[in-house]
């Protein structure tokens, strides 16, 4: 069987693009491991990322709205599938490694904290040197899961991890600075905020928080009104613009690449920061806030002894930041709130 694997590794030799990343030649793990006699490296990735439990732990984190009891709003989960599939599609239409890309799609959000980015805002405040959600996600495969060993992941998918992130800067700087070392990184990257940018102004516009007609006529004539038109224009675009620099990068047009940047910026001010979103940025500054002091000082029930390397602090942080939101509510309220006495 083990023939199985080296089959799959000459079909991506003979079919991918020369710049995709090869299976056969990754950069390896952190740990030796035999090879697998069916699965090649980025298939043995993405698989443990699916099977580990902070994947299932995404489907009860915030996306936008916190907690939210409407069924159709997304959630980290949903997020991280609508990315995958994004992703995917742009490395197929490129030659690019697909199991590659799938493996950093699916694991680039696994360090998200609870209540979205306005916990990660808390903890970062919070945590001696800071915190990031990127960073995070690479802590989680590298050294927190599995009991404090880790998923030994392949460096491909570590690097594409804890490069996909941009928040308001560059989608695609000029250089290497802070973009992954593949292409297929790089398309995670891109996929990333093509999905939120339309997935969040769906959620918006459901919730009631902006309306159609508060979207710019520029942005919807240059992409389109419906989000699937806009997926689908934007992803297009990214193909023939990679194509058309010969694949020495991932790129976009600079027309969509500004009309993409001036939506997340509609985005910034309309949603993720009006006057609700900033007021449940308090609530969840009190809730993040006493759950890290009441562990600081009594670490004994909840806070794992690794890494042991790392502070107090930070293995607080690794806890908060592995919650749901509704775990965070409800261990707030057992640690907090009153009980009634017994009759």
């Amino acid at each position: 069987m083990s023939n199985i694997r080296e089959k799959l590794e000459e079909i991506e030799r003979q079919t991918l693009s020369p710049r995709a990343a090869l299976s056969a030649e990754t950069r390896g793990r952190q740990r030796p491991e035999k090879r697998h006699p069916l699965r090649t490296e980025f298939q043995r990735d993405r698989d443990r990322i699916i099977h580990c439990k902070s994947f299932r732990r995404l489907k009860h984190k915030t996306q936008v709205f916190l907690a939210p009891f409407g069924d159709h709003y997304r959630t980290r989960l949903t997020h991280t599938l609508e990315v995958s599939q994004i992703a995917r599609t742009i490395a197929r239409a490129l030659r690019l490694n697909e199991d590659l890309t799938e493996a950093i799609a699916l694991g680039h959000d696994l360090g998200h904290t609870p209540f979205g980015h306005a916990g990660e805002k808390v903890l970062n405040r919070l945590v001696p040197g800071g915190f990031h959600h990127a960073q995070q996600s690479l802590r989680v495969v590298d050294r927190l899961e599995y009991e404090g060993k880790g998923l030994n992941l392949t460096f491909e998918v570590g690097d594409g991890i804890v490069n996909h992130s941009k928040g308001r800067g560059e989608i695609l700087p000029e250089g290497n600075n802070n973009l992954p070392m593949t292409l297929e990184g790089q398309i995670v990257r891109v996929a990333d905020v093509v999905a939120y940018v339309n997935h969040d102004l769906d959620d918006a516009l459901r919730a009631g928080v902006i309306k159609d007609k508060d979207i710019p006529t520029d942005l919807v004539q240059t992409l389109g009104k419906w989000p699937a038109k806009r997926i689908d224009r934007m992803v297009e675009d990214v193909v023939r613009t990679s194509l058309e620099v010969d694949l020495s990068k991932i790129a976009m047009s600079q027309e969509i690449e500004e009309a993409l940047v001036k939506l997340r910026d509609f985005l910034y001010d309309r949603v993720y920061y009006n006057p609700v979103a900033k007021g449940e940025l308090r609530k969840t500054e009190k809730i993040i806030g006493d759950l890290f002091d009441y562990f600081c000082h009594y670490p004994e029930e909840f806070i794992k002894p690794y890494p042991q390397e790392d502070s107090l602090e930070r293995r607080v942080a690794d806890f908060i930041a592995g919650m749901t939101d509704r775990y965070a509510l409800g261990l707030y309220e057992r640690l907090f709130f009153p009980r009634s006495w017994p009759v």
